[in-house]
């Protein structure tokens, strides 16, 4: 391998870096929401799939077992959503990261 050749690895390194530091912060900014039940349950997450908010309409609450399951229901479905909807914001955004970059094989 020449200087050269070193030289253009090391540039490729530090764009690699680059980009995995705006595919963190990118993560941390995308915010999807996403609800259950006809908003009984409402569910906030960032692209690192981390749930920031978890909201239970009161009219969700019930006293029997069977509200409990349900309530159980509501909340994964509105958690698994969000889970989507942050895959799909993420994945479009990596796409317009990388459509800049002339990689063989990505297009």
């Amino acid at each position: 391998m020449t200087f050269p050749d070193l030289g253009k690895m090391k540039e490729m390194m530090s764009q690699a870096r680059e980009m995995q530091a705006q595919m963190e912060q990118k993560l941390t900014s995308t915010i999807v929401e996403a609800e259950s039940g006809g908003g009984m349950v409402s569910v906030r997450m960032n692209g690192k799939k981390e749930v920031l908010r978890l909201k239970i309409e009161p009219t969700a609450l019930g006293a029997s077992t069977g509200d409990i399951e349900l309530l159980e229901d509501l909340i994964a479905a509105a958690i698994n959503e969000a889970g989507r909807r942050a895959d799909e914001a993420i994945k479009s955004s990596v796409s317009s990261l990388m459509s800049g970059l002339n990689l063989p094989g990505l297009e």
